[in-house]
């Protein structure tokens, strides 16, 4: 590529990352000084104190990138873990595999074969 392609759009992302975080700032300071003060009586910040805030709430609840995904994304994920350890199986091992964890678990929903599940009528409550 372009050199020259390069340094513009990386200066063109330099000059929109820091025109985001700056609107971030303001949005921020104009929110607090707006509810916080009349809310608990609280102080107004300035804009230094803004960042400092914002930092802050960084480091004690955002993630740094370290946990990825939601906790759906997760549970898919160890479905097809657990789908494919049981397509390694043999037939024997499956359904010795599926009685202890029914005896352990009590017959949870991702144990139960898709033709019984079929075959159980359904209950309907009284």
């Amino acid at each position: 590529m372009d050199r020259k392609f390069l340094l513009l759009r990386g200066l063109k992302f330099v000059v929109f990352a820091s025109l985001f975080v700056t609107a971030v700032l303001f949005l921020t300071q104009y929110l607090w000084n707006w509810l916080v003060p009349v809310l608990f009586h609280g102080p107004l910040i300035t804009l230094g104190q803004t960042f400092g805030l914002l930092l802050l709430s960084r480091l004690l609840f955002g993630n740094w990138g370290g946990r990825r995904g939601s906790w759906a994304q997760k549970r898919r994920a160890w479905q097809q873990r657990m789908a494919g350890r049981m397509e390694n199986l043999s037939p024997e091992a499956r359904e010795k595999f599926r009685q202890q964890m029914q005896a352990k678990c009590g017959g949870m929903g991702w144990m139960r074969r898709p033709e019984a599940a079929a075959a159980a009528p359904a209950q309907q409550p009284a």
